[in-house]
C-alpha cells in the first residue's frame, strides 16, 4: 500500500517549534476546560439553582460527548486533512465556550458543554498525530511527546487554579468567555504554523464503523458515569455492558471485512500498542480517582478554598510535566518497558504511602513530597506509553492512533472517578452509620450519609445554632470516615496500579526491533504489526 507524505511538501523544519508550540496550546485548551469548570459548581447551585443531577449532567456532557466522538473524529482527520479538522475543532469549541458564558439555564449551559465536547474531539486527536507527523526522527519525537504529555498533566492539575482565580475577580461565566479568546489566538497559531497533513484513503468513508464507534464508546462512558447511581450491578448498568459489548464486537467484526477501514483493528495484535495503551488507562484511573478525593480533603479537612486548592496541587502537576519529558528521553536509551514499569511502580508507591500515612494533621510537605512522587510516576508512564502507541501506528493512520490512545486515557479516568468514588461512598456512608450518636443519627443522619460535603456542611451548622459539642462530634465522625474511605479508595488504585506493573513488565516491549521504511519518501517509522518482546 502507498503511504501518503506525512506533510505537504515544502513545509519547513526551521518552523517546528513554532508548530510545536502552536499544537501545545491546542492540547493545554482542551485539558484546561476538563478541570476547571469543577470548580464553578458551587456558585452554579445559587446562581442557577442547579441540581446535583443537573451539575453532574453540567461536567459529563463534555466528557461525553468528547469520548463517544474520539475515534470518529481522529479517523476523519486522517481522512480529510488533520489541520483542517483542527481548525474546524478550534473554531466550534471557542463559539460553544462564549455560548456557555452567555446562558442562563442549566440546560442551555449542559448543551454549550456538550458542543464543547465535540470540539475537543475534533482538536485533540489532531494535535498528537500531527506531532508524530512532524517530528518523524524518533528521539525528536520522543522529546514532542514528552512535552505534550507535559503540557497535558500541567493543564489537569492547573485547570482549578485558573477557574478558581476567575471566580475570584468575575462571575461564573467568565471560566467560559475566558476560553473563547484563547481558542481565537490558537487557531491563528495553528493556521499560519501548522502544515497540512492527510492520508488520501481510497474508497468511501466508512459511515457504519463510525456509527458503532460512537455508540458503543458513548454508551460505556454514559454506564460508567451512571452506575454510581443506579448500582454496578443494577439492570440498567448490565444492560450498558451489554450493549457496549453487542456494539464492539459488531465494531470489530465490520471493520475487519473492509479494505480500508477507520480503524485497523489488527494493530491490538502489537503489545508495543496493546500494553502501553493498557498502561495509560491504568495510569489516569488512579489520577483521576485521586483528583477526585484529594480536592475534598484539601476544603473539607484542611479548609482551604477552592483557589488555594488548585495551588496545593502544583507539585503533582510540576511533577508530571518534569515526568513526561525526562521518561520519553529515557525510554529511547534504557527502552519503554524499564521506564513504564518504574513509573507504574512509582504510582503504586504513592498510593500505598498516602493510604498508611495521611490523617487530618498531615503537614503539606509530607503531601507535596506525596504529589512530587506520583507527578514524576505519571510522567514516567504516560508519556513513555505514548510514545510506545504512536511510534506502533503508520503515520497515515496517526490520527485513529491518537483518538485511541486519547479514548484510554478518558475511559480510564471516568472508571477512576466511578470506581474510587464508589468505593469512598461505601466506606464514608458504613462508617457514618456505625459511628455517629444516635441523637445526630436520628436528627441528621440521612442527610450526612448523602455525601462528605453534605456532613460537614451540617457540623458547621449546628455547631453555628448553639450546638458546638454536637457539632464537633459529627465533625470529628465526618473526619475519621473521610479518611478511611480516602485510604481504602487509595488502596484500590494502588492495587489497579500493581497490575499495571505486571502488565509493562511482561508485555510491553522494550524496545522496536524492527524499523519499516516509507521507501516513497525515505522516512522511518515503527512496524505497525509486528511485536518485539525484548
Amino acid at each position: 500500500m502507498t503511504i501518503a507524505h506525512p506533510l505537504k511538501a515544502g513545509s519547513a523544519t526551521k518552523s517546528t517549534p513554532l508548530i510545536l508550540l502552536a499544537l501545545l496550546m491546542a492540547a493545554l485548551l482542551i485539558n484546561l476546560e476538563t478541570t476547571m469548570v469543577n470548580v464553578a459548581l458551587p456558585t452554579l447551585i445559587r446562581e442557577l439553582h442547579a441540581t446535583d443531577t443537573q451539575l453532574q449532567w453540567v461536567v459529563d456532557a463534555y466528557n461525553l460527548v468528547f469520548a463517544a466522538l474520539l475515534l470518529t473524529a481522529g479517523s476523519l482527520s486522517d481522512r480529510f486533512g488533520r489541520k483542517g479538522w483542527l481548525l474546524a475543532g478550534l473554531a466550534i469549541f471557542a463559539v460553544a465556550s462564549v455560548a456557555g458564558g452567555l446562558t442562563t439555564s442549566v440546560g442551555a449551559l449542559v448543551a454549550a458543554r456538550a458542543l464543547m465536547g465535540l470540539g475537543a474531539a475534533m482538536v485533540f486527536p489532531p494535535t498528537l498525530s500531527l506531532i508524530t507527523n512532524v517530528f518523524t526522527d524518533r528521539k525528536e519525537r520522543a522529546q514532542a511527546i514528552g512535552l505534550w504529555g507535559a503540557t497535558i498533566g500541567i493543564a489537569v492539575a492547573t485547570g482549578p487554579i485558573v477557574g478558581g482565580w476567575l471566580l475570584q475577580h468575575f462571575s461564573w461565566s467568565s471560566i467560559f468567555f475566558a476560553m473563547g479568546p484563547v481558542a481565537a489566538v490558537t487557531f491563528v497559531m495553528v493556521a499560519l504554523t501548522v502544515p497540512t497533513s492527510r492520508h488520501p484513503m481510497d474508497g468511501r468513508v466508512d459511515l457504519p464503523g463510525f456509527v458503532l464507534s460512537a455508540a458503543a464508546m458513548g454508551l460505556i462512558v454514559y454506564t460508567v458515569i451512571e452506575a454510581p447511581t443506579y448500582g454496578w450491578a443494577s439492570g440498567r448498568s448490565t444492560a450498558g455492558y451489554v450493549g457496549f459489548a453487542v456494539l464492539a464486537t459488531a465494531f470489530v467484526i465490520w471493520e475487519r471485512r473492509l479494505e480500508h477501514p477507520m480503524l485497523d483493528v489488527a494493530i491490538f495484535k502489537n503489545l508495543r500498542f496493546t500494553a502501553a495503551s493498557a498502561s495509560v488507562a491504568i495510569a489516569f484511573f488512579g489520577l483521576f480517582g485521586f483528583s477526585f478525593l484529594i480536592v475534598q480533603y484539601f476544603q473539607f479537612l484542611h479548609g482551604w478554598s477552592a483557589l488555594a486548592t488548585g495551588v496545593h496541587l502544583l507539585p503533582i502537576a510540576f511533577a508530571v510535566g518534569v515526568g513526561s519529558i525526562v521518561g520519553t528521553q529515557l525510554a529511547v536509551k534504557a527502552g519503554s518497558k524499564l521506564v513504564v514499569s518504574l513509573g507504574l511502580l512509582m504510582v503504586t508507591a504513592f498510593y500505598i504511602w498516602i493510604a498508611l500515612v495521611n490523617n487530618p494533621s498531615t503537614s503539606y510537605s509530607v503531601i507535596a513530597a506525596q504529589m512530587v512522587l506520583g507527578g514524576l510516576g505519571m510522567g514516567f508512564t504516560t508519556a513513555p506509553a505514548t510514545e510506545s502507541v504512536m511510534g506502533a501506528v503508520s503515520l497515515s493512520q496517526a490520527g485513529v492512533g491518537s483518538a485511541v490512545n486519547d479514548s484510554t486515557r478518558l475511559i480510564g479516568g471516568t472508571l477512576g472517578v466511578a470506581v474510587i468514588g464508589s468505593v469512598f461512598t461505601s466506606v464514608f456512608s458504613n462508617d457514618i452509620g456505625h459511628h455517629l450518636s444516635a441523637t445526630a443519627n436520628a436528627a441528621y443522619g440521612g442527610t450526612i450519609r448523602e455525601s462528605a460535603g453534605a456532613a460537614f456542611a451540617v457540623a458547621r451548622k449546628v455547631s453555628a445554632s448553639g450546638h458546638p459539642v454536637l457539632g464537633s462530634q459529627i465533625h470529628q465522625v465526618a473526619s475519621n470516615a473521610f479518611i478511611h474511605g480516602f485510604h481504602v479508595g487509595c488502596c484500590v488504585a494502588a492495587g489497579v496500579a500493581g497490575v499495571g506493573v505486571i502488565i509493562a513488565a511482561v508485555f510491553l516491549p522494550a524496545q522496536p526491533l524492527v524499523l519499516a521504511v516509507d521507501v516513497e519518501f525515505g522516512s522511518v517509522q515503527e512496524p505497525t504489526l509486528q511485536s518485539a518482546v525484548a
